[in-house]
């Protein structure tokens, strides 16, 4: 019976679950963030080689 109600009292795994949840969410939020950024760069720099493309010296 003392197994079962330390068992059930037991919050380390618990507390390694949302740690492991969390870490889960960044990774995600940085995958996604990333995506976003080289999109946005990428872009940024099409738009600056069409300008100078139309330069001449």
């Amino acid at each position: 019976m003392n197994f079962i109600k330390n068992f059930i009292a037991e919050e380390d795994g618990v507390t390694a679950i949302e740690y492991a949840l969390i870490a889960a969410l960044v990774a995600a939020a940085l995958v996604a963030g990333i995506g976003l950024f080289t999109t946005g760069l990428k872009d940024a720099f099409g738009a600056i080689g069409t300008k100078l493309s139309g330069i001449t010296i």
